[in-house]
């Protein structure tokens, strides 16, 4: 994508400096980002749509995230995903997130994450997120929107499975929940029997009249859903028989390499971004490598939104969304609008210190 214009909408009321003085810069803990998304899944929704085809008109700029990895702990990581958003979103940024899968069983969440948002005028940033809860919104987000889309035009899936049942398996459930779907019964795996118990402990606290089923085994659950949720830390495929799908159902791919070379090749496949979600060992990325191509990637959601791509209801369909820092600022921008509006931003006086080129008068010796 190419660079954003120059914007005339990025928060410059939060940005400008008074009299002279220096800009400003908040900080918006995790409670206030919570509050200000709390009962908005629709409007989150609207927002990631939007963003999305701002990117598909070449509005936003995304390069490829940089992976910071351990040699002391190789499943441990931490990933820098700079942005820029234009048009009414016109904001620049970054989210700094990391993935440390072992805090789990010291009792803490897998991941953490801040972003930094940045005035498009000036480069100054203007404000710092807690981001863990915007990055599990936007991941929600954009798989509720993909549901919506890819099923327009057919009844939609009422048996929904979640392999991995964390933080985003959670978001993920309310996100559909709160965009009008209804399930007969919701399956759950994962690895940790104490984990599935747990999430079916709050499916059935949240949605009581639908049937929650453990299932102990991979095949049982794919072969029993109709929609697909894949939220876990796999670092490689280990679904690899595409006969489990051969009832076709729908999968939202989050944790983009649970699935085999062999499954990816067999259905239609849909991404956020093409270039994104074929680099770094993804299961598309493993696809390509083994296949010497990219046919097998019949488009982005935005080629569906826009009706260039439809899939086949006769073929399993995959949506593979590599996670765009993009979305990340719009969502993280109408946070900090949200923050704004209710009077509540906790501005951090004096951080920017150094603010004349040559030092003030009084300063000479």
């Amino acid at each position: 994508m190419s660079p954003v214009g120059t914007s005339t909408a990025a928060a410059p009321d939060a940005v400008a400096a008074p009299s002279g003085g220096a800009p400003t810069f908040a900080v918006i803990p995790g409670a206030q980002v919570a509050a200000a998304l709390e009962g908005r899944e629709r409007e989150i929704v609207d927002v990631v749509a939007r963003t999305y085809r701002m990117h598909g008109a070449g509005q936003t700029c995304n390069p490829p995230s940089y992976f910071l990895r351990f040699d002391d702990k190789p499943n441990s990581r931490i990933i820098a995903l700079p942005a820029s958003v234009g048009g009414e979103v016109g904001v620049d940024g970054i989210k700094w997130v990391s993935s440390f899968p072992d805090n789990v069983a010291a009792g803490m969440p897998r991941a953490s994450a801040v972003l930094i948002l940045n005035d498009h005028a000036t480069g100054y940033p203007f404000a710092c997120l807690e981001a863990s809860i915007i990055n599990a919104v936007r991941t929600s987000a954009s798989a509720a929107l993909a549901a919506d889309r890819l099923t327009t035009g057919r009844a939609r899936p009422r048996r929904v499975g979640f392999f991995g049942v964390g933080l985003i398996a959670r978001y993920l459930h309310t996100y559909l929940a709160a965009t009008g779907w209804e399930f007969d019964e919701v399956g759950v795996h994962d690895l940790n029997p104490d984990s599935a118990t747990g999430f079916r402990g709050y499916l059935e606290r949240h949605d009581p009249a639908t049937t929650v089923r453990i299932h102990e085994d991979a095949e049982s659950l794919v072969r029993s859903s109709d929609l697909l949720v894949f939220a876990t830390v796999a670092g490689v495929p280990h679904v690899h028989d595409p006969a489990w799908f051969s009832h076709h159902p729908l999968v939202l791919h989050v944790s983009l390499r649970d699935l085999a070379p062999e499954v990816v090749l067999e259905a239609t496949n849909v991404v956020d971004d093409v270039d994104h979600c074929l680099r770094a060992n993804t299961s598309l990325h493993l696809a390509e490598q083994q296949v010497g191509n990219r046919d097998f990637v019949h488009g982005t959601l935005d080629d569906v939104m826009a009706g260039r791509v439809t899939p086949d209801p006769d073929r399993t369909t995959v949506f593979s969304p590599f996670g765009l820092g993009i979305l990340d600022l719009a969502v993280g921008k109408a946070v900090y609008d949200e923050v704004v509006r209710d009077g509540r931003l906790q501005t951090i006086d004096g951080f920017f210190h150094e603010m004349t080129r040559y030092g003030k008068a009084s300063e000479s010796r």
